[in-house]
């Protein structure tokens, strides 16, 4: 075979040769298995079978025709003589388990990822499909039971259940693994490797069980002034502006630093329905701009056969609920923006979920980020404050809501 071993790079971290002589050594394999993904998992009421019969006729027109795109790119990029990439996604999980992400796409050989680039061209990123993926944790193989293709309406696949040293990609690419293990607290890291290409690497936050107090954080006009409730210009920002030209929420990082001092062994978990073809782009703003570390979970815009697109608050709920699930101990701190429904969401998590928020943070977005073509500003898009039990703070900026949030989360120290 004729073996291609150009290095992937992830946030600029190489593997080094070493790790490959390491594989030799005698190890304990790590058992994984495949989750319910958020990736094709949908609500009762966002099943495409409960859709009126106009709307199911548009949504499989469109998954047709994406899956025509599909195809049409794979056998171009195939001329190209492209293969098989993997994108690693930062984990996190307990001492117990890891949830890990990533996923497999067609790329030149010389292809990099982690590099900062234009989302037009994360977004037109192809998939490969049904890839095989060895997966280390500190240099310890993975050892994954396979459980059929859920791309077929969670059936079974045509094979028996077996256990691997590898594990296989959906069909857009997607692996969402379960690793069940005991890992010391901090941050470890995960090694992807398939065939012709060297390992790439990501990190993985393993949260400790006395960590009490958790930030669940929204991304677009949260942290990252994206503008998302004009239409056009969500659209620039996201596709076409030079993501070194990406600016920060002001004074958001303080605000974010000044909570992680409070609260040391909180984990910060970055929510967004940005897609996951732009996730090397949000990484380097939340590393440039001095955000803590932590996972990001973002959205697929692959429309699938069960679950179309979900809809942002959808995607933002099931992902809020993982979380509830993961860490059932828990109490979270939720930040948004008033702009994309956050308001709203927020109010019913705190509903669902009593006793499991300590408070609400709310950006609230200015005339200019939510008027478009500089219209009236009654036709301005945001939410009004959410009513809900929970203390709730807004301001304009990262600095307003210190003053007010703050002295609040002191007090909840004691």
């Amino acid at each position: 075979m004729n073996e291609r071993d150009e290095l992937d790079i992830e946030t600029g971290v190489e593997t080094e040769t070493g790790a490959e002589t390491s594989a030799d050594m005698p190890t304990v394999p790590i058992p994984a298995r495949h989750t319910v993904t958020t990736f094709d998992t949908a609500s009762t009421r966002e099943r495409i079978e409960v859709k009126p019969p106009l709307v199911q006729l548009f949504r499989r027109a469109v998954t047709r025709g994406f899956n025509t795109w599909v195809l049409a790119a794979t056998h171009v990029a195939h001329q190209l003589d492209w293969f098989a990439r993997v994108d690693p996604y930062v984990g996190y999980g307990t001492e117990d388990y890891s949830r890990l992400i990533c996923r497999t796409v067609l790329a030149a050989e010389h292809s990099q990822y982690g590099r900062a680039r234009r989302g037009i061209r994360g977004m037109l990123t192809i998939p490969a499909p049904h890839t095989q993926v060895k997966i280390r944790i500190d240099d310890m193989p993975l050892e994954t039971v396979q459980v059929g293709d859920r791309e077929t309406f969670d059936a079974r696949g045509a094979t028996p259940d077996v256990d691997s040293e590898y594990a296989i990609s959906d069909q857009s690419g997607y692996l969402d693994l379960v690793a069940e293990h005991r890992l010391e607290p901090g941050v470890h890291r995960v090694s992807y490797r398939v065939n012709g290409r060297k390992p790439v690497e990501s990190n993985l936050f393993t949260i400790p069980k006395s960590a009490k107090v958790g930030v669940i954080s929204d991304v677009d006009d949260t942290i990252m002034v994206t503008q998302a409730p004009v239409l056009w210009k969500a659209a620039w920002n996201l596709l076409f502006l030079n993501p070194s030209k990406r600016a920060p929420v002001p004074g958001m990082s303080v605000l974010f630093s000044k909570i992680a001092d409070l609260f040391p062994d909180a984990p910060f978990f970055y929510l967004s329905t940005s897609p996951w073809n732009v996730e090397g782009s949000i990484r380097h703003l939340i590393s440039n701009h001095g955000y803590p570390e932590g996972p990001l979970l973002l959205r697929d815009l692959d429309p699938r056969p069960k679950t179309f697109v979900p809809t942002g608050p959808q995607h933002k709920l099931e992902f809020v609920e993982q979380l509830m699930a993961d860490f059932p101990d828990m109490k979270f701190i939720l930040v948004g923006d008033d702009g994309q429904r956050d308001p709203t969401t927020y109010a019913t998590i705190a509903k669902r979920y009593p006793g499991r928020i300590i408070a609400i943070a709310i950006r609230q977005l200015s005339p200019k980020e939510t008027v478009p073509f500089n219209l009236p500003a009654s036709v301005a898009t945001t939410q009004p404050v959410p009513v809900t039990d929970v203390p709730v703070f807004t301001g304009t900026t990262g600095s307003n809501l210190m003053k007010t949030m703050l002295p609040y989360l002191k007090s909840h120290l004691g």
